[in-house]
């Protein structure tokens, strides 16, 4: 018995370090938005040695890794088709060397996301065999931009079989808790006209800064709006993220001014209600430009196969205030959640790091869930 313990240990274990390499390595792979493609290739080249199903696909700076493809069962049904997805692209921002230390991994994009890609080719790499489900990983580019460059909308575009999926599994940063749906986010452009004049003799002129004071007064003194979707709740939110004052000169009363409002809607609205929101706020006093639309995904909380990730282990279930790609799903009419052991407080920030204990305890509850779902039968 203590030599069978050992030898279960030494496997965990090796599994860490496993995990921990893969991290780092994917750390050390530089893949700002826009410049993913070196990443994308060595991800191939890796995967692409290991018994898949099928061939990877590859769409851009995007794959589709066929993972595991089940039988049927003995009654004619089907075990769940899952897909676990992430993005390969960071944001711009200022670290170090990738290196690991104190039991952190330091990086850019080690949070947010490539410890959950560190997961994904985990399932390739070590669980390949294990599991009896459908299995599909799926790598993208360019998610930290514009909702209209994402390539995950040209792979759900180009694969059918991508969007035959009975849930995708976004890993995006959340502590190991399963963050459901996602709230809708849009930005705007709101522009403020006036005309010039010498600053010595303003009434000669019409201060588009000033003119915009009671709508960024009201726009300040607006609270936030809880929404109950499927018993969660999402808080609703409109906030200035960018100002330019056009102006012309220091003593050149400024004819033009422009200001992002950024809104972050519940899972109830639509795009086409949020956009009104804004345009009622604004009511008249400048022109609007929307530039970016992205919309809300519904929590898919009593979805069985959620119920069946959440009994596995997860460290909690919350709301995802933030958007992210489950819309994208949500809108094909696939089931999407987000999960990852990447912390979400470091996501984005100068100097990111993670901890290799989520990312160990993160892989854990994954090959719980997977493993699981053989018990699952689908018709």
């Amino acid at each position: 018995m203590q030599r069978s313990a050992t030898l279960t240990f030494r496997s965990d274990d090796l599994h860490a370090r496993t995990l921990d390499e893969t991290l780092l390595w994917l750390c050390t792979i530089p893949s700002p938005i826009g410049e993913e493609r070196s990443l994308c290739d060595a991800v191939e080249a890796r995967l692409g040695k290991q018994p898949l199903a099928a061939p990877i696909r590859r769409y851009g700076d995007s794959l589709v890794v066929p993972v595991i493809r089940s039988e049927r069962t003995a009654s004619g049904k089907r075990r769940p088709r899952i897909a676990l997805v992430g993005h390969l692209d960071t944001v711009r921002t200022e670290n170090g060397p990738a290196r690991i230390d104190g039991g952190r991994c330091h990086g850019a994009g080690a949070a947010d996301m490539k410890a959950g890609l560190a997961l994904m080719m985990g399932t390739a790499e070590i669980l390949i065999g294990t599991i009896a489900c459908d299995l599909t990983l799926v790598f993208y580019a360019r998610e930290e931009g514009p909702y209209a460059e994402n390539e995950l909308g040209v792979v759900l575009e180009r694969d059918p079989d991508l969007r035959a999926v009975d849930l995708a599994v976004c890993m995006e940063p959340s502590d190991n808790k399963v963050h459901l749906g996602c709230a809708g986010s849009i930005h705007a452009l709101v522009r403020f006209e006036g005309r010039t004049a010498h600053s010595a003799r303003p009434w000669e002129g019409e201060n588009a800064v000033t003119k915009a004071a009671h709508f960024l007064a009201e726009l300040g003194a607006r609270r936030a709006e809880d929404r109950v979707v499927d018993g969660q709740t999402y808080r609703s939110v409109l906030t200035v993220t960018q100002a330019n004052d056009g102006g012309r000169g220091r003593n050149v009363v400024p004819d033009r001014f422009t200001i992002n409002v950024n809104h972050r809607f519940a899972p109830d609205t639509s795009i086409d209600d949020a956009k009104a929101t804004i345009v009622e706020l604004v009511a008249g006093r400048g022109t609007i430009e929307f530039t970016d639309e992205s919309p809300a995904a519904a929590p898919n909380a009593r979805h069985p196969l959620v119920e069946s990730l959440i009994a596995a282990g997860v460290h909690g279930v919350e709301p995802k205030q933030a958007w992210t790609d489950v819309a994208r799903f949500a809108a094909c009419g696939v089931a999407a959640v987000n999960f990852g052991p990447g912390e979400n407080a470091q996501a984005h920030q100068k100097n990111e790091s993670t901890s290799l204990a989520l990312l160990h305890d993160g892989f854990a509850i994954l090959k719980r869930w997977l493993r699981s779902l053989e018990s699952i039968e689908i018709d």
